[in-house]
């Protein structure tokens, strides 16, 4: 699909009885509005659909509500959930004063991110490739009021279910605590939910490369899909959600992206493959460490630079800092390194210059795809500008260094919080080329800080296990 008219054909040859909206609001979550195809033309792809965007966490106040969603004809598909044959199509966000992109849309800022890296004359092509991570849950149950929090994960493949009686008996086939990296059926046994899921992605356009069973007992999953250009690789990133979400559903299972969900076994990362591009040439390539080129080492320098700013976007939430501790196999220490996992930024062995990239390990899957590769970008990009050069390689196991050398190692936050004071005062590489505007980062930081003083005022069943008897 390139072209309105195409759409209108897809439209009539699957006898398409709605058309679905979607854009994505600050957060990361898809948002969606319906219209009956009697409604639907080829006016909507240059007049837009008017919808209120008052109701948008973060987004307009009353005042100023009329919004317009322009729709992509490129991201058409055929919507494999519902009952009557919809098709999807991923919008921005406009204002209808001037015909601009929104500035707190996401996609939007998106969109500006690979303009701005045309305008610079650094590259004219980003390319993303993440890699979220999921858990796959039976069912999941959890209550906060003024009585007291609690919560509780079902899961039959869980290695705490060993001794839990089940419909049919127990088969004591399941992953054992950082058991899942990956043995075969019935140990691993959402193999069946991830093929459908597969399936499903690639008839909505999204190349599937890879699946299996990730590290983690009680269900955590991978899905590999290929990558693609800033914005389309956002766009594919809102698509394998949604059908993961949906299918685990369909199965009577619940699907979560939070990136710690389980106390003491591995949290779900969102790993960024990136590289940039110039007249189809790979300006990552070179001779230089791993086959890197300088051009690579000044935008990994960026990125390390700006890193703990970069944490309040690709590490948005409460819940990402618990999965970002020292001591535990998560990628804290800012350094780079081929091979090595142990750094927060590895260079992949690849046998082709064209595969020359970088891969950055600590964003989660809880990051708004738009925000997280836009900011990556950015940061790269400072790094190249300013020629800000990483330093040395970290070739050791940077989980088990002496205290004198782990002290020299920089690391990202520790909280959300103190990634968003970060963000708040080191904000300018974000803004050049009006990619992201200092209203819309201010109010990104007021909308998490509502979730950080939630979280710091509500009573923590820990709490009670430390200090009751105090």
């Amino acid at each position: 699909m390139t072209t309105a008219q195409d759409v209108i054909k897809l439209v009539k040859e699957n006898d398409v009885k709605f058309v679905d909206f979607r854009f994505t609001d600050t957060r990361g979550k898809e948002q969606h509005v319906g219209v009956p195809i009697s409604h639907f033309d080829e006016d909507k792809f240059s007049e837009g659909h008017a919808f209120d965007g008052s109701s948008i966490a973060g987004w307009k106040g009353i005042q100023a509500s009329d919004m317009l969603l322009m729709p992509d004809p490129a991201t058409a598909y055929i919507d494999p959930f519902f009952d009557e044959t919809t098709l999807v199509l991923t919008c921005d966000v406009v204002e209808p004063s001037d015909g601009k992109g929104y500035d707190r849309d996401p996609r939007s800022i998106a969109k500006r991110a690979e303009a701005y890296l045309k305008a610079s004359g650094l590259g004219d092509t980003a390319f993303f490739g993440p890699e979220p991570e999921f858990f796959i849950f039976d069912s999941v149950e959890w209550k906060i009021d003024m009585s007291g929090a609690s919560h509780k994960i079902f899961a039959e493949e869980a290695a705490w279910s060993s001794g839990d009686k089940f419909d049919g008996g127990n088969t004591g086939h399941r992953p054992t605590v950082k058991g899942g990296y990956f043995p075969v059926p019935p140990v691993d046994s959402a193999n069946d939910i991830r093929a459908q899921m597969c399936l499903l992605l690639e008839a909505a356009g999204v190349p599937v490369e890879v699946h299996h069973h990730e590290v983690a007992t009680a269900g955590q999953n991978e899905i590999g899909t290929k990558f693609n250009t800033l914005v389309r690789r956002a766009d594919w990133t809102q698509v394998l959600k949604y059908i993961v979400h949906n299918v685990a559903h369909q199965y009577g299972k619940t699907a979560t992206f939070m990136p710690k969900p389980i106390v003491g076994d591995n949290g779900s990362g969102m790993h960024v493959h990136q590289s940039i591009w110039k007249d189809g040439k790979n300006l990552f390539a070179g001779n230089g460490y791993a086959g890197l080129s300088d051009f690579a080492l000044y935008y990994i320098g960026g990125i390390i630079k700006h890193a703990r700013a970069l944490n309040a976007i690709t590490n948005p939430l409460t819940n990402s800092y618990k999965r970002l501790v020292p001591g535990f196999e998560a990628p804290v220490k800012l350094a780079y390194s081929a091979r090595n996992r142990s750094a927060s930024i590895r260079v992949p062995y690849v046998q082709s210059d064209k595969a020359r990239r970088i891969e950055t390990r600590f964003p989660d899957p809880g990051a708004n795809p738009y925000l997280a590769f836009s900011a990556l970008m950015m940061a790269g990009l400072d790094g190249v500008q300013n020629k800000i050069h990483p330093g040395d390689p970290a070739d050791k196991n940077l989980y088990d260094l002496p205290p004198e050398e782990d002290a020299k190692i920089p690391t990202v936050c520790s909280s959300l919080e103190q990634a968003l004071e970060y963000l708040d005062n080191d904000r300018e590489f974000l803004t050049r080329g009006g990619v992201f505007s200092n209203e819309m980062i201010s109010a990104y930081i007021d909308l998490k800080m509502e979730e950080v003083q939630r979280f710091r005022m509500t009573t923590h069943p820990v709490e009670f296990d430390m200090y009751y008897s105090i």
